[in-house]
């Protein structure tokens, strides 16, 4: 047994110079100073209503709103996002997969299933057929070059283990209702043994990014899950957290591992255009050894905390 975790351990920490340490933004500000630009842009075009009347002031939706035929072109969405995260791709080279079963099986994926497609090895833009309610049965870990995209439906995944992006890059998750996530009773998900090696555990986030890199979180409501709403650790870089909607809930929203890890100090992250509504106690967010780019925050109700530094 000691041999299989050491081997799982090596094998996690040869994944990081692929996904991680090759992608610092060199000028950060220069990044801070771009998103800054893309909303006095999109400010300027809302207040021309001559021309621009569907435009909100908000870059990112002003990219692909305004098009009613967005969901023929829906690869667009990642030409939209701003900030560290700016570079995802997602699954915009690839195929158009749509979910058509709400089930879950870890054990044997079906086709037609969400969990099916983010384990695919190849770029997929996963959309859905209808509105549905998804409860996994374990964690679900989502592969590089992934977009799960909710629009034109109402998705939610609840009552369950939710989504971890694990060592891997070129995600983008958008428009997902997460709430309710817990850990089932002896099952951490697939990820366990790797997360055993390196004494970490699966804890019930709403949305996990672990050594991952160039990942856009955009358009997802959170709210009441075991562990964080949206966790960002381990040396994870080039990130956008843009749009979300949360509520009800204590630790919200983590960036860095620890004070003590020395890859959170490579970290590069973009809050932007978050809501941060009733029910939050504290991390809106709490940033750890981490270069963050906040831009346009709304708080409502019960703010204890807001941007939390730890160094």
């Amino acid at each position: 047994m000691a041999i299989q975790l050491s081997f799982l351990l090596l094998l996690a920490l040869l994944q990081f110079p692929t996904h991680i340490s090759t992608y610092p933004v060199s000028d950060p500000d220069a990044v801070a100073e771009e998103v800054n630009r893309s909303i006095r842009n999109a400010t300027d075009a809302m207040r021309d209503s001559r021309f621009h009347s569907c435009k909100t002031g908000n870059p990112i939706d002003d990219c692909w709103r305004c098009d009613p035929l967005w969901y023929k072109k829906r690869k667009h969405l990642a030409n939209c996002a701003i900030g560290f995260g700016k570079q995802a791709t997602g699954g915009k080279y690839g195929r158009l997969y749509v979910v058509t079963d709400s089930t879950d099986n870890p054990a044997n994926p079906k086709p037609g299933t969400l969990r099916y497609a983010t384990i695919q090895k190849r770029p997929l833009w996963i959309a859905f057929a209808r509105d549905m309610v998804i409860t996994l049965r374990a964690e679900l870990m989502v592969s590089s070059f992934k977009t799960i995209d909710g629009r034109g439906s109402s998705v939610h995944i609840s009552g369950g283990p939710c989504i971890t992006i694990q060592f891997v890059s070129h995600v983008i998750i958008h428009g997902l209702h997460i709430h309710d996530c817990s850990l089932l009773d002896g099952d951490r998900g697939s990820s366990s043994d790797v997360l055993d090696a390196l004494g970490e555990v699966l804890d019930g986030d709403g949305i996990s990014v672990f050594g991952s890199t160039h990942v856009w979180i955009d358009h997802c409501s959170l709210s009441n899950c075991a562990d964080g709403l949206i966790d960002v650790t381990y040396g994870s870089t080039a990130i956008t957290v843009s749009n979300n909607y949360m509520t009800h809930h204590d630790e919200v929203m983590l960036l860095g591992h620890s004070d003590g890890f020395v890859r959170d100090k490579g970290m590069q992250v973009t809050v932007a255009f978050n809501h941060f509504g009733e029910g939050l106690i504290q991390r809106m967010p709490r940033y750890v050894q981490t270069e963050l780019v906040v831009s346009t925050l709304w708080y409502k109700f019960n703010l204890y905390t807001g941007v939390d530094p730890s160094r």
